[in-house]
């Protein structure tokens, strides 16, 4: 792999013999992507501002939205050396195309001056770390299940250990016709359009609190939000012959303090793909996730209910599921927000 650098490569300057607390953002809109440091392991300390087990890596893996905070020690004989940071996306799209470039930045041991050091420093290459392959699904579904919750039986995790209500998403893309005087990228030039239960939203006009608070909500949107698909099908076998989506303003009424137990499942309608998903207004347990279509009868019992981890995004598998638990006691109105490549975010709303 050839890197090339420039005047304002980002540039990291640390001392050897320390230790560094680095906290990562993926701030892509579209990308998962691999994060490695040549020659250094990452101790994983807190994910999505909540802390977590720790455990060492020598690559992880973050999701557009999500944040990783992680302990890096310095070697204690390095002066002068410098170690380039690698950032990959992590891709499962089939069929499709992604920008496979990899950013760099350098952690850059400060010399201490002596001539010993700076002779030493000559002598030195820029090391370069080994990221997995872009479409490395083992590597990402082994570095996720590391991920728990600091629960002990003294302070056990606030995971919701029975359920009120359930509910069951279908995430992918599907496709409605293209608008009048533009050209669409879908299939046989229909516009691509992110689903939800088959559902893509319709903006309001109106601000939904304000339309709750008036009573004025009659055209603004209706609280009819499918609790699972209207019509099952094989979620990750062979997509179906019509791609096309609803179009609506759909919420789904939560009483307050409702345990939820939420099931969000990848579809190949339009190819398989891994779905950041972000929960506005709420941290939730991610207390399971597969791949294939969801089993409500054998999977749940290898829910973790123990010390799953807590956070605000998660990455839906590609041809997969995830399921979360949460305690919906934050009123108002929230999105339930997904990135989805090509198109723009579909949200739904909890209220």
């Amino acid at each position: 792999m050839h890197v090339r650098t420039h005047a304002d490569t980002f540039k990291l300057k640390v001392e050897p013999g320390k230790r560094y607390l680095l906290r990562l953002v993926n701030a892509a809109l579209n990308d998962e992507l691999f994060f490695s440091v040549a020659n250094h392991t990452l101790t994983v300390v807190e994910v999505d501002a909540v802390y977590v087990k720790p455990f060492t890596v020598r690559t992880l893996v973050i999701s557009p939205g999500q944040t990783t905070n992680v302990l890096l020690n310095t070697k204690p004989a390095y002066p002068g050396a410098n170690f380039y940071m690698f950032a990959r996306p992590y891709s499962t799209i089939r069929p499709g195309t992604f920008d496979n470039s990899t950013v760099a930045g350098i952690l850059e041991y400060r010399n201490p001056g002596s001539p010993s050091a700076a002779s030493f420093d000559k002598a030195l290459p820029i090391f370069k770390p080994m990221l997995p392959y872009f479409n490395d699904t083992n590597f990402v579904t082994k570095f996720t299940t590391k991920l728990r919750s600091l629960a002990t039986k003294q302070y056990p995790a606030a995971v919701p250990q029975s359920v009120d209500r359930r509910f069951f998403f279908t995430i992918g893309l599907g496709t409605l016709p293209c608008p009048k005087n533009m050209t669409c990228q879908g299939p046989n030039g229909t516009q691509f359009a992110a689903a939800v239960n088959n559902v893509s939203l319709v903006l309001p006009s109106t601000a939904l609190l304000q339309s709750h608070f008036t009573g004025l909500t009659s055209g603004v949107y209706a609280a009819n939000f499918p609790a699972m698909p209207l019509s099952p099908f094989n979620y990750t076998g062979t997509p179906p012959n019509n791609t096309h989506v609803a179009t609506g303003t759909k919420l789904l009424a939560l009483s307050f303090n409702t345990s939820v137990e939420l099931v969000m499942q990848d579809t190949s309608i339009l190819g398989i793909e891994s779905h950041p998903l972000h929960l506005h207004g709420f941290n939730f347990f991610v207390v399971g996730q597969g791949f294939g279509n969801y089993d409500a009868v054998k999977d749940p019992a290898k829910f973790n209910l123990v010390d799953p981890v807590e956070r605000n995004t998660v990455g839906v598998p590609a041809g997969g599921w995830v399921a979360i638990r949460f305690l919906a006691d934050n009123p108002g109105k929230h999105n339930s927000t997904q990135s989805i490549r090509d198109t723009q975010c579909t949200k739904n709303q909890l209220t």
